[in-house]
Formats: C-alpha cells, sequence, structure tokens
C-alpha cells in the first residue's frame, strides 16, 4: 500500500554505538543554527557562507522536505549518553546534483573523535541496504582535508573531479558491498 502524495514519510531512527540518528525538529534548530552560522563549519559546503537563523531556518525546513520529496535525507546526530546535539549526516539529491550524495557537518566541538565516520556507516548501510542505491557519493572541495580521510575511510574511491556549482569538487564514490571491484 503506497502512502498518500501529501504524507510526510516515517523518517527511520538509526543507532551507532555512540550517537542516534533522528529526525530534525525543531527541538534541534538552535544547536543547528549556532553550527550553521560558524564560518569554520559551512566552510567547505555552499557558497562556504555561514547562515544567520532565517537561513538556517530555511535550511532545516529543505532537510525535512527532501525526506518528503526523496524518501530519504539528512538526520540529526545525538549524542547517546546525553542526548547532545552532535551535527548532520545523511543523503541529499536536490535538482541538479550528479547522485545521491553522503554528506555531514559536526558542530566544532564534535569533530575529530570519528563521529562524521560512524554515523556515515549507518547512513551507507541505509543507502544500500534500505534504498539498494546502486552507488553513492561524497563531493569533497580540494583541500578538506578531513572530508577527504572520511570518505576515504568509509571506502570511497576518488572517481571524479568536476565543477559542482561553480567550484571544483572531489567525487568519491562508494559502492554497495557486494559491488564487483572491478568498474
Amino acid at each position: 500500500m503506497s502512502r498518500p502524495a501529501n504524507a510526510m514519510p516515517d523518517i527511520p531512527v538509526l543507532e551507532t554505538e555512540r550517537l542516534r540518528l533522528v529526525a530534525f525538529n525543531e527541538g534541534h534548530f538552535d544547536a543547528y543554527a549556532a553550527m550553521l552560522a560558524d564560518p569554520e563549519s559551512t566552510r567547505w559546503i555552499g557558497d562556504g557562507q555561514p547562515l544567520d537563523r532565517m537561513n538556517a531556518w530555511r535550511s532545516l525546513a529543505m532537510l525535512l522536505g527532501h525526506w518528503q520529496l526523496r524518501g530519504y535525507g539528512m538526520w540529526a546526530l545525538e549524542r547517546k549518553t546525553d542526548g547532545a546535539f552532535v551535527g548532520r549526516a545523511g543523503l541529499m539529491r536536490p535538482e541538479g546534483w550528479p547522485d545521491i550524495e553522503l554528506g555531514w557537518m559536526l558542530k566544532p566541538e564534535h569533530r575529530h573523535r570519528g563521529y562524521a565516520t560512524e554515523a556515515s556507516r549507518a547512513v551507507l548501510a541505509f543507502a544500500f541496504g534500505t534504498l539498494h542505491a546502486p552507488r553513492v557519493v561524497s563531493l569533497v572541495r580540494p583541500g578538506n582535508a578531513s572530508a577527504a580521510k572520511v570518505a576515504q575511510r568509509l571506502g570511497g574511491q576518488l572517481v571524479d573531479q568536476v565543477d559542482f556549482l561553480g567550484a571544483p569538487v572531489q567525487v568519491y564514490a562508494y559502492y554497495p558491498p557486494h559491488h564487483a571491484t572491478e568498474r
């Protein structure tokens, strides 16, 4: 049975050893807006500029709307021990994107602790196991060594460099675990 066209999809909760990946809600907004207001957090995303609260709200609404339109999207990352908002991770494919993209962003105080890799492994398992995606990519701007390391830890293969939204990006591709090694 299919859901009505206007019904919001159920956003599954994913759990890792230290994190809970949950649907964004209004309770996440202050921490989300603070993360998007930080120039270091937004340096490698979109046009690289931080967002004010109004545009952070629009970003949050877009993330939730993506679930409605595509049936997948970004999750809020909460630390299991105390429910603290850690950041976001998930899948996006807005109009014009070259493929389903795995992306992540962490609040500054939660970086370099393995949270991006941990959350992204759960997201890739969802992409391949639930969505049956044939391929997922991460678009990494040259110079973003941290993101490139995460992509490599996840098994991403650097397959291309393209101009995307007016800037060069490196395309790291992930394939389902059973995928043949020759491509």
